[in-house]
């Protein structure tokens, strides 16, 4: 467990079957809770969540008499972003798991921190070592190609107006995918970026993945500005790399191959 988490469940409530209810308010605990099989949980999400569930607002302005309607007995919230909502909601009496991984290891941890949270700790531990497993799979994939120890360098972009490196665990999943990525060390935030910047690292590839817009990003917007890269552009739904759920291992999964190719 990381000092970022947060478990609010004690292991008395788990041991009688955790909660029935749940609400989730970050589309990464969604994306978790449904992976783990527990979809069956949760009675709201906000507009931003996949599951199809009534909806409670948005991920950073939630509607609290909504909320209430449904009766939670479990509120997730994940990301610093939403320290505010999630002080409102204990303010308010919930019982709140939040959790705000900065690493690659530490959004593989909170996995189990969740499902301890809605009592399913047995489905969150396997999600957690499936998920180890294909890291462990993309590192091995990828020692057998870099046999002459050179990577590309990458450049991830999360949002463009300002341009911003992504920060975060992007550099240690660019890393995991036989990449280099000069612009964030793992762990910072995402920091924006200059023309002068990018172009100086001359990258390999550029990742585009700009939040909320999934795969709708313009290819076109680096030429557009006048950045002058000779780089394979490739435009990546956000959920990818922006989502800590077990998303960014299909991430991982789907850089090494525009890196290297497919096996």
């Amino acid at each position: 467990m990381t000092a970022s988490e947060e478990p609010v469940v004690s292991p008395e409530s788990e041991s009688v079957g955790g909660v029935e209810r749940v609400v989730s308010l970050a589309p990464s605990a969604t994306a978790t809770l449904a992976a783990m099989g527990a979809s069956d949980l949760v009675v709201g999400v906000t507009a931003h969540c996949t599951l199809d569930r009534p909806l409670v607002g948005g991920w950073l302005n939630p509607d609290y008499d909504r909320l209430a309607d449904l009766d939670p007995e479990l509120v997730c919230t994940a990301d610093d972003l939403q320290a505010d909502v999630r002080d409102e909601l204990r303010a308010r009496g919930y019982e709140v798991c939040h959790v705000a991984p900065d690493r690659l290891d530490a959004v593989v941890d909170s996995f189990a921190t969740l499902g301890r949270a809605v009592g399913r700790p047995g489905a969150s531990d396997r999600l957690a070592t499936t998920a180890r497993a294909r890291l462990d799979a993309v590192r091995e994939r990828v020692a057998d190609r870099l046999t002459d120890g050179t990577r590309p360098v990458v450049y991830c972009e999360e949002w463009g107006e300002p341009p911003m490196a992504a920060g975060n665990w992007v550099p240690e999943v660019v890393e995991t995918a036989g990449g280099q990525y000069p612009f964030c060390e793992p762990g910072e935030r995402s920091r924006e970026v200059t023309r002068e910047r990018v172009e100086t690292a001359a990258p390999d590839h550029v990742i585009i993945h700009h939040c909320g817009h999934g795969e709708r990003a313009d290819p076109d917007l680096l030429v557009d500005r006048g950045w002058e890269l000779d780089a394979a552009v490739h435009v990546l739904d956000d959920d990818l790399l922006n989502q800590p759920s077990p998303r960014l291992l299909d991430g991982v999964e789907t850089l090494v191959e525009r890196f290297h190719g497919a096996d």
